[in-house]
């Protein structure tokens, strides 16, 4: 199983941040917009159905949600592609407007990481100009 881990940091409160990728159905408004066009909600909330800018739709499983460690964890399920994948996002204060974003993924086949690789680059660069370019 790969690994893959991308650390942007974003000229943003990490609240505020926090806030953003907290809200689990709101991937498409307050996240990645752009890179993702549409989330839907089930399983009252914990399972979104994510559609990407590319086409491709996704059915992640929320795991876990820890507001103190501002720490989301998810999974991907039921893909024609992905025989695993578990993922977290988290987010660092280092200033009082600056923050870090680290977002790691565990994925199986190996043959799918350069793809998931590439898509995580586009949605984190999605994410460092989406939250910098909201207003407190």
């Amino acid at each position: 199983m790969a690994t893959i881990v991308k650390e942007i940091q974003i000229n943003a409160n990490a609240d505020r941040v926090w806030s953003a990728l907290a809200d689990f159905g709101a991937l498409h408004t307050r996240l990645t917009t752009g890179f993702v066009t549409d989330t839907k909600l089930q399983d009252e909330g914990q399972t979104r159905i994510v559609t990407f800018s590319n086409g491709s739709i996704a059915k992640e499983i929320l795991v876990g949600l820890d507001d103190e460690r501002r720490r989301i964890a998810y999974s991907i399920k039921d893909s024609e592609q992905i025989t695993q994948h578990s993922a977290s996002a988290q987010i660092f204060a280092d200033e009082p407007n600056k923050c870090r974003f680290v977002w790691t993924a565990d994925v199986l086949p190996d043959a799918i990481v350069p793809y998931m690789s590439e898509q995580m680059d586009l949605g984190a660069a999605c994410i460092k100009q989406t939250l910098e370019a909201a207003k407190d």
